[in-house]
């Protein structure tokens, strides 16, 4: 029996998915604005998968070809789905043992009012880094960094982009982070990896970001900002028993990384830890959230377990404070998870049917050597950003797109999802109209455009990953790496 002929899509063909796609989005942001983000995003994304299968059924695929596209690519997500899920309960514990409390508690700490933009910058990266959120990072203690900002009369578009550039480094290499999440897993590497190598990029662009906001505040006095930060450390210390005996679990956990533990029994370490510090120093919040005060046992083991999978909350006198201590447990990943299956459904569609390889054949004639080929993959993601108005979409679809070229350039997956999260992850808030422009925008009350100067972490990021490919510094090579795994193999 004669298999079916296809032939090759002419590029206009392979471009209607992917226009399709951008216009929807946009049209998505502009009617549900934030909530687009809930699910209408996911199904733009099936109904562009439907579109790139109608395509594909006029050259010549059928139905089993698209469905087999589908399942392959749905599963090469599993892996960072799974991580996804356990990080969502990792967050849960780590909230109701105070690890996550303790942290912006001692953090808050470096506040100075004679290096204000530096110590606003460190202070949102460190709270960034232990949520994984830039967003309720702005959302919380942004706006009281803003406020303390324009009390010493420092201009807010330099405030917002201290606050601005300390949350994405944080989000961007935050384990917890979605988005940090998303890049390995559209590239095809796993999440420590893509930390590790995309540190060598990211801490550069963070180093001059704090160097120039230094020469910025130098000779800038100011009143203490202490009695601001007073009422935060004191709902805090308040509420919860903090102690640094708890920085013991993510030491734990950080030295399991270090000795190359796989992710998820890594993290599930970390979560069942994080219960159980929980129940040795946090006794009363433990009968706060399960609501149990009469059996002990019982509570632990309710408010473990709905740390895990469920939305928690801490409640202290302090609303900021309050806004701070709430996470979602597994269920709060539930809406990341669609987004990556829905993903996954789209570009299973456009890559086993070559739509994407058409895209990418076009594009990569433009890309003759390794900075190139990085140079456009970020300005591509840049692109997603400004036209598709969505972070995920700017590193989902450049992720599918650019995947094998990186592979058959004899590049590993490490450099490619350090490239989406360089040139997508942190230029989506300089974009009015992203949906991450729009919201710190709309949070901080300053409009996007007078913090984007001052966001030098998200304005350096995409330069410096680029400068890395141009000049071949710190590229890994899939040769080299194999070469690492077998030592004693040997070229003659």
């Amino acid at each position: 029996m004669s298999e079916k002929k296809t032939r090759r899509p002419k590029l206009i063909e392979a471009l209607i998915p992917v226009i399709f796609l951008t216009l929807l989005i946009s049209i998505n942001v502009f009617v549900f604005g934030d909530a687009s983000l809930d699910g209408s995003n996911q199904i733009v994304l099936i109904l562009s998968a439907t579109v790139a299968g109608i395509v594909a059924l006029r050259l010549g695929f059928r139905w089993t070809d698209l469905q087999k596209g589908i399942v392959k690519s749905i599963s090469n997500a599993m892996a960072a789905i799974l991580i996804l899920l356990l990080i969502g309960s990792l967050a849960g514990t780590w909230l109701l043992s105070g690890i996550v409390p303790s942290m912006i508690y001692y953090g808050l700490q470096v506040l100075n009012p004679t290096i204000f933009l530096v110590a606003a910058c460190i202070v949102s990266s460190i709270v960034s880094l232990v949520t994984g959120s830039s967003w309720s990072t702005v959302a919380t203690l942004g706006v009281a960094l803003l406020g303390i900002g324009q009390a010493l009369g420092i201009p807010v578009g330099m405030v917002g982009g201290a606050i601005i550039s300390g949350a994405y480094f944080g989000d961007k290499m935050s384990p917890l982070s979605d988005t940090t999440n998303l890049a390995p897993a559209m590239a095809g590497t796993d999440l420590f990896t893509h930390i590790k190598y995309l540190a060598w990029t990211t801490i550069p662009s963070i180093t001059i970001t704090l160097i120039i906001f230094a020469l910025i505040g130098l000779g800038r006095g100011g009143e203490t900002v202490q009695e601001d930060i007073i009422p935060v450390l004191d709902a805090i210390n308040n509420t919860f028993n903090i102690t640094p005996w708890l920085f013991l679990v993510p030491a734990v956990v950080i030295t399991l990384i270090t000795q190359k533990v796989p992710a998820l029994p890594a993290l599930l370490i970390g979560t069942l830890l994080g219960g159980l510090f929980a129940i040795i120093f946090q006794p009363h919040i433990i009968e706060h959230v399960s609501g149990v005060t009469d059996n002990f046992t019982l509570a632990s083991y309710v408010a473990v377990m709905k740390a895990m999978y469920s939305d928690i909350s801490v409640s202290t006198d302090h609303e900021m404070v309050n806004s701070l201590l709430q996470t979602g447990g597994m269920r709060g990943m539930l809406n990341t998870v669609w987004l990556i299956i829905s993903a996954m459904i789209f570009g299973g569609v456009m890559e086993s049917t070559g739509l994407l390889k058409r895209i990418t054949e076009s594009i990569i004639k433009l890309a003759h050597s390794t900075g190139s080929l990085v140079a456009t993959t970020a300005v591509t993601c840049m692109f997603f950003n400004v036209t598709a108005s969505d972070q995920y979409l700017s590193i989902v679809v450049p992720g599918r797109m650019f995947a094998d070229t990186f592979r058959k350039r004899g590049l590993t997956p490490q450099n490619l999802s350090r490239t989406l999260e360089d040139g997508g992850t942190v230029t989506s808030v300089l974009v009015p109209w992203n949906t991450c422009g729009a919201t710190q925008s709309s949070v901080l009350g300053v409009p996007t455009l007078v913090f984007l100067p001052f966001s030098f972490f998200n304005i350096i990021s995409p330069f410096m990953t680029m400068i890395f490919a141009y000049f071949n510094i710190k590229i890994s090579r899939i040769k080299d790496e194999k070469e690492k795994e077998n030592p004693n193999v040997v070229s003659q």
